[in-house]
């Protein structure tokens, strides 16, 4: 539980840098971000595919909160969020896992985010579909705060933050309880190493939010539990707090599920594609 309580609160400065983000671009950008969003949309998967990759679940967090605020493109959201891996890397990395499986891990989860990123911008391109940007006042009627009667920046940026840090410790600290109690030998049950079954079943346990999932993914697939397909899988398509702030901050609902949705197929596709690169656990993990 004490981890948890520390994950938890390394959130705040990522959340709060979001937000405070958020109400400069609306303070003073007076219509510049359109133009500037175009500039970045070329680079912008390949950025979000690198900061993912940081075992840090503050990062896809504040790209949730970016892409509710139209600051990013729902292909930068959905690489951010394949690049993810929480603990994973940190796991493995305590127990002492060759450096080559930990980079090949990396390096398959970013390429496989970067082009995915670029396809999912590049197709909804072709297709003319443009999002409209959402303001950080509609933000806020959505949340009901009424943060900008106090005028700046500063306390609406707090306020933001103060809010959806209560969602996840709430909504995660449930997860949290439910994992201590049932946690990995529950996952054991569900046949991690059944080819194709593993992926599927591992994908969806990677989508719950919360940084305990990876951990014990990882130790199942140390101890010979899971697939590296599975284990792949449920890395892909685990996105630690992201899903959870982009429901909470994005209230298109439709266009929150087709991203839930996506980010589950391609998780475990990928994961599955990805398993037979990865290999087992060296004997002796």
């Amino acid at each position: 539980m004490m981890e948890f309580i520390e994950e938890t609160l390394l959130l705040l400065p990522f959340l709060f840098a979001t937000f405070l983000v958020l109400e400069a671009v609306e303070a003073h950008t007076n219509g510049a971000l359109e133009k500037f969003l175009e500039r970045s949309r070329s680079v912008g998967p390949f950025a979000g595919a690198v900061a993912g990759a940081i075992p840090q679940c503050g990062v896809s967090a504040a790209a949730a909160s970016f892409y509710a605020g139209g600051v990013v493109s729902v292909g930068t959201l959905i690489a951010v969020f394949l690049s993810t891996s929480d603990e994973l890397i940190p796991v493995l990395i305590s127990a002492r896992m060759p450096v080559l499986l930990m980079t090949k891990i990396v390096l398959l989860k970013v390429v496989a985010a970067i082009a995915v990123g670029f396809t999912v911008d590049g197709l909804l391109s072709f297709f003319r579909h443009r999002r409209r940007s959402v303001t950080v006042e509609e933000l806020c009627e959505h949340s009901h705060c009424h943060c900008h009667s106090h005028g700046g920046i500063l306390v609406p940026a707090l306020i933001h933050t103060a809010e959806i840090f209560l969602f996840i410790v709430l909504v995660s600290g449930a997860i949290e309880l439910c994992m201590h109690y049932f946690g990995e030998d529950s996952l054991k049950t569900l046949r991690l190493t059944t080819p194709f079954f593993g992926e599927v079943a591992a994908g969806a346990v990677g989508m719950i939010p919360n940084c305990a999932v990876s951990v014990a993914g990882a130790e199942l697939y140390m101890k010979g539990a899971m697939s590296p397909g599975a284990l792949m899988a449920s890395s892909f398509a685990g996105s630690g707090l992201g899903l959870l702030v982009l429901f909470r901050t994005n209230r298109n609902i439709k266009e929150n599920l087709a991203i839930l949705l996506a980010v589950y197929i391609l998780g475990v596709f990928l994961g599955w594609l990805a398993g037979f690169m990865v290999g087992p656990a060296p004997a002796g993990a």
